[in-house]
């Protein structure tokens, strides 16, 4: 997995480098409240939040995006979580170390994220760990968002590296897809949301981790 052939590593946003499941979470129960629904606890919407607006109604709401109401409950969502998406958000334990790390190895590195960049720019403005990424590519970055692997293909331009140098980590089916699809390495974060549900053996991944410093032992092997 190492060797001078890695020159990038590339990561998901949400579930992979941060922990926003209670920011969105609670954006959803915030609609549930305001119409006189019971409030549901954080682990109720936690392995959905990979999945964005759609997980976050689908859990509260037990609606799906073909819904003739979706459209308008998602903006409400977006404005919810638009106004309160920095309040209880956090690098997982460990990320910091690693990016570290990586910049001492003098490996570039970036975040293909599928959240739009209404959203990753003021996150990622705001959380110093993104100081020292070199492509920082939203969902609506490009004309494609993630399983497509064009999104991957951006960030590996913006770093100046060829796609076959880059190694993709992240906790859902969509990014090993994506990774794959690219010419990358991939590797799944089970400490993700949708790792204890999921089945990850099935998504093909070259390796997986179950903690963010996992990936350095993985990168010390030929």
């Amino acid at each position: 997995m190492g060797g001078r052939d890695t020159q990038a590593i590339l990561f998901d946003l949400d579930g992979t480098l941060i922990d926003s499941a209670p920011d969105l979470g609670a954006a959803a129960d915030q609609m549930r409240v305001a119409r006189g629904l019971s409030s549901l606890p954080l682990e109720r919407y936690r392995p959905m939040a990979g999945a964005g607006a759609r997980g976050m109604l689908g859990v509260a709401f037990g609606i799906t995006p073909d819904a003739p109401e979706f459209v308008t409950l998602r903006e409400e969502f977006f404005l919810n979580y638009e106004a309160r998406m920095l309040r209880n958000t956090q690098v997982f334990s460990g990320v910091a170390e690693l990016v570290e790390a990586l910049c001492e190895r003098g490996l570039r590195w970036g975040v293909v994220t599928n959240k739009s960049v209404r959203f990753t720019d003021p996150l990622t403005r705001a959380i110093a760990l993104f100081d020292t990424a070199g492509a920082i590519i939203s969902g609506d970055t490009t004309p494609y968002s993630k399983p497509h692997p064009e999104p991957l293909f951006e960030a590996a331009r913006r770093l100046g590296v060829a796609p076959e140098a880059c190694v993709y980590v992240g906790d859902d089916e969509r990014d090993i897809l994506a990774g794959r699809a690219a010419g990358m390495r991939t590797i799944a974060a089970t400490y993700g949301y949708m790792g204890e549900q999921a089945e990850v053996a099935r998504w093909d991944a070259d390796a997986a981790i179950a903690s963010p410093l996992e990936l350095l032992q993985l990168l010390n092997q030929p």
